[in-house]
């Protein structure tokens, strides 16, 4: 397959996804409002670099999911427009991979900042 536009352009594909995502998905605010939080946090409290990068892949692996979330409900609701069994599968399941990366954050989270605040 040719590459019929230029890399510049693919960033600005990527960044009118991100701000699509953001626009859309509530949960996605959400979880971009507390990793803002959660760096300023670690700002304050002098993280470390290894702390920071921690910090950082964990913020990203939330977010990368609930990006693949938003496209996996899209590409469902375009395949699928009506209620199937085998689409809420999907659609939830996809889900449930939010829920898990967002409850491993606090875990991770828990890990970084309570030694610090305690």
């Amino acid at each position: 397959m040719s590459k019929s536009h230029s890399t510049l352009a693919s960033f600005s594909y990527a960044f009118s996804g991100i701000k699509l995502a953001l626009k859309n998905e509530p949960n996605l605010r959400i979880h971009l409002v507390i990793g803002i939080i959660a760096a300023a946090l670690a700002y304050y409290l002098k993280f470390s670099r290894f702390e920071w990068i921690v910090l950082f892949f964990t913020i990203a692996f939330v977010f990368i999911l609930e990006l693949i979330n938003t496209t996996l409900e899209a590409i469902v609701d375009i395949v699928s427009p009506r209620t199937r069994a085998k689409a809420k599968v999907a659609k939830d399941v996809s889900a449930a991979a939010v829920f898990v990366s967002a409850a491993l954050s606090l875990i991770v989270g828990g890990f970084l900042f309570l030694p610090k605040i305690l």
